[in-house]
């Protein structure tokens, strides 16, 4: 059977092919650490963004650019779960979901409050946790070159969407956060503690597929072992995850580290309050969970744009501090290489999505495919009840 790919505790690897820029005909056979990660190819009509593959029978909407073969590896794992054991039969059920649009702050204690907008109905909600010093913002627009519509728009058209605003996550531009101030350096336990008082404030709980980019990878994993009953859904879009330290060396680590958090001395003497986090601190409360992690549908997008050359410009240009070396970038591909197979394994079943013709801002550079795997795995959990 050309789809039973998907072992126990094995990964599918799922290669976007845009329309306009072909890939070429074949995935080869990688060497390691690819060994143990099935290399598949996901095909595409020609006609750009309307002519995505149709992935669903019965699909009645615009189709979904998610690949067929990961939209087939998370029916797999859904039939496997669909007669739940005992112990799980008080799971969350996905019920219909209607509400108003939200865009305001709400009381999370501590005398602070937090930014949140959802937009849309219907269930399962999606909850996305931006990157570092980012908002709900990013998420809706793109990129100056993309037609398609911002990925918060598209899945609000389509069921209920939320987003917020971390503290010190500068809004449009300007040296100030729509959420109240938060000591600093703040991490991962914090931040899904933050993001579930927000989400109770705002009776915002529930079925979720949750949606995690960069630095947000640490909480929206920690998030997922905190709340598996409502966590039905997982994706991981070029997310920050424990893997990526474990791929380098002591010395490359601490060169990560500082491109990770910028210049926090001159970022905050400009912004005081504004974000930034312990990741080291972080990574060790993720890793402590891993075994808390639901066997819930799980996807990783990865950037397939490489660092090499954009580093040794930003060395060339002075735009880094004088201790990242000129190679670093590629260290860094070369760490990614290793690492983002371990991360699409962290859940059996895991589907990762590679080449995505993509730099780190993937819902800018590639809304269309985002807001697809997005809704498609929404549409899958919805046939599965």
């Amino acid at each position: 059977m050309p789809h039973s790919f998907v072992p126990t505790g094995g990964v599918a690897r799922v290669r976007h092919e845009p329309a306009s820029m072909p890939r070429g005909a074949g995935c080869g056979v990688p060497p390691d650490p690819w060994a143990s990660v099935s290399c598949m190819r996901s095909t595409r009509h020609k006609g750009g963004a309307e002519g995505h593959t149709v992935l669903m029978s019965g699909h009645r909407r615009r189709p979904r650019a998610l690949p067929a073969l990961a939209v087939t590896a998370m029916a797999l794992l859904l039939t496997a779960c669909g007669a739940p054991a005992a112990e799980d039969e008080d799971r969350t059920r996905i019920t219909p979901d209607s509400a108003a649009p939200i865009a305001g702050t709400f009381d999370v204690g501590e005398g602070r409050e937090m930014y949140l907008e959802c937009a849309g109905s219907g269930s399962p909600r999606v909850l996305i946790i931006p990157g570092q010093r980012a908002t709900v913002q990013e998420w809706q627009s793109v990129g100056e070159d993309q037609s398609a519509p911002p990925v918060f728009e598209q899945v609000a058209a389509q069921t209920r969407v939320c987003s917020y605003d971390r503290p010190g996550t500068p809004h449009d531009g300007t040296a100030t956060s729509r959420s109240s101030p938060a000591p600093m350096p703040t991490n991962a336990e914090v931040m899904a503690r933050d993001l579930r008082a927000l989400l109770e404030a705002a009776g915002e709980t529930g079925p979720t597929v949750l949606v995690a980019h960069s630095l947000g990878g640490l909480p929206g994993l920690l998030y997922t072992a905190d709340h598996p009953d409502e966590v039905l859904g997982l994706i991981l879009v070029d997310a920050l995850t424990p893997e990526l330290r474990r791929a380098e060396t002591p010395g490359q680590w601490q060169v990560q580290k500082l491109l990770l958090s910028g210049d926090v001395a001159a970022m905050t003497a400009e912004y005081p309050d504004i974000e930034y986090a312990d990741v080291d601190a972080s990574m060790d409360q993720v890793e402590a969970r891993y075994g808390d992690l639901p066997g819930i549908p799980y996807i990783v997008l990865t950037a397939d744009e490489e660092w090499g050359p954009i580093v040794e410009r930003m060395v060339a240009d002075g735009a880094v501090p004088p201790i990242v070396p000129p190679d670093f970038g590629y260290l860094l591909d070369e760490a990614q290489r290793v690492s983002r197979p371990v991360t699409a394994a962290l859940i059996p079943g895991g589907v990762w999505i590679s080449e995505t013709d993509s730099g780190h801002i993937m819902h800018h550079d590639q809304p269309q495919l985002v807001a697809d795997t997005i809704l498609g795995m929404v549409d899958e959990l919805r046939a599965a009840g």
